[in-house]
């Protein structure tokens, strides 16, 4: 069989090595890299089920053909829990075996190529973290970033809304040794409360009215990787005490199961709220916030940093310009000094905004950015001494300013859509 083996695969691959026992075949590998191994599961000595599992045990990550004259499905379910890829019983023609490899290699191939690409993917899009600027802020900030990337605790991230808290969160993911694993993003304020917690930790068949069959939640999904929370202020508080369980013993419980399941996942938090003045006010569990707080950044508002704009407006030109099939802008010296001199209430993610739709039209569109200072001007000079005045005045003249779209309006206010209606609604606003 291995005389067959060797004269059907040698024309076809580089180069073949033969053994006759695990124990040669341990010793071959010692001095060569094979990116395949056909092996038979009945080998004198140790058997080949038994060399696989040691293998893969000590990091061999190559492809494995099993072999076997005796099988049964539970030897077969066996090889694949062991690491093989791909089973093949004896008695087999040339182009099963053929086939087999010809897989197996391609397996390999695209393996390397994912690699590759994620490597390079993280090596060019996060090279400087991501963070696009010059300034004392964003220095900081890179560095504070290539700091914490490679450990595993927990991370909060505060800044305003539109300063790029999920950016941020992506740099420290690819930075990460979880890199390989996936990102999960939720934004907290978009899922509402009854469904928050089967979101987060899944549920059992019949957990609640509608729950059909089972569902896995995105703590599941995150396995092996990052759970990035946004908005994380906006869990209730039944819910944050059992998050704050899951982060503690790193196990959590499916809606309606009495199933614990471990979880191996980094969570990293983000809001645009003060949270020490929510956990002072009642709003946030003070344990919640310190297990969440190990390593906290704070993202500086465009205002703080507008030497930075220049640079953002060549990223958003250079990046924005091929996706669109646009002619990149040319920003003449009066519309460049306007663009520092505005004060971004909606910070990054508003220039990117203003950069798309000028892309799109043609030339920088300004006039909405003339329109929503002259309003916010006005106001400012005739501001109402109460308070719940001055923020009622607020809210309408930015919803005034995005023609009453909410989503946009809560985004430019700090806040989730869930608070910016339930002012709308104490207000008989429409």
């Amino acid at each position: 069989m291995r005389n067959f083996l060797v004269k059907t695969l040698a024309p076809r691959c580089q180069t073949v090595l033969e053994a006759g026992s695990a124990e040669e075949g341990a010793a071959l590998l010692r001095g060569n890299h094979v990116d395949l191994i056909v092996l038979d599961i009945a080998l004198p000595g140790r058997n080949g089920l038994e060399w696989l599992k040691d293998l893969r045990e000590h990091g061999y990550t190559g492809q494995v053909v099993l072999i076997t004259a005796f099988a049964d499905l539970e030897t077969a379910i066996e090889a694949l829990r062991a690491g093989a890829s791909d089973f093949i019983l004896k008695p087999f023609r040339v182009p099963q075996i053929l086939n087999a490899v010809r897989r197996c290699f391609e397996s390999a191939r695209l393996a390397r190529e994912n690699f590759v690409l994620r490597h390079t993917l993280s090596r060019s899009q996060f090279a400087d973290n991501g963070l696009v600027g010059r300034s004392a802020q964003i220095a900081e900030l890179s560095a504070a970033v290539r700091r914490v990337a490679p450990v595993n605790s927990t991370a909060l991230l505060q800044g305003e809304s539109g300063t790029g808290k999920e950016l941020v969160a992506r740099a420290l993911h690819a930075l990460s040794p979880r890199m390989q694993g996936p990102f999960v993003p939720v934004n907290c304020a978009s899922v509402s409360p009854e469904q928050m917690e089967s979101e987060l930790f899944g549920h059992a068949k019949g957990a609640f009215a509608g729950a059909t069959r089972a569902r896995d939640g995105l703590f599941y999904y995150a396995q092996g990787g990052t759970l990035f929370l946004d908005e994380v202020a906006e869990l209730p508080l039944t819910l944050q005490a059992t998050l704050l369980r899951a982060l503690e013993d790193l196990t959590i419980r499916p809606v309606g199961s009495q199933q614990l399941q471990p979880v191996n996942v980094r969570i990293i938090a983000a809001t645009n709220r003060d949270l020490q003045q929510e956990v002072a006010e009642g709003r946030f569990r003070k344990d919640l916030y310190y297990r969440l707080q190990v390593v906290e950044l704070r993202l500086p508002a465009l205002r703080d940093h507008k030497e930075d704009i220049p640079d953002l407006v060549a990223h958003f030109n250079a990046r924005l310009a091929p996706l669109l099939g646009a002619q990149p802008l040319e920003l003449t010296p009066a519309e460049a000094d306007y663009l520092q001199q505005y004060d971004w209430p909606g910070n990054v993610r508003e220039l990117r905004n203003l950069i798309e739709r000028s892309l799109i039209l043609g030339a920088l569109n300004v006039s909405a950015l003339y329109a929503t200072d002259k309003r916010r001007r006005a106001a400012s000079a005739t501001l109402p001494t109460d308070l719940q005045a001055l923020e009622k005045q607020h809210i309408l003249m930015v919803l005034d300013s995005v023609q009453g779209d909410k989503t946009r309006a809560a985004q430019l206010l700090g806040i989730s859509r869930r608070t910016l209606e339930r002012r709308c609604a104490e207000w008989a606003l429409p």
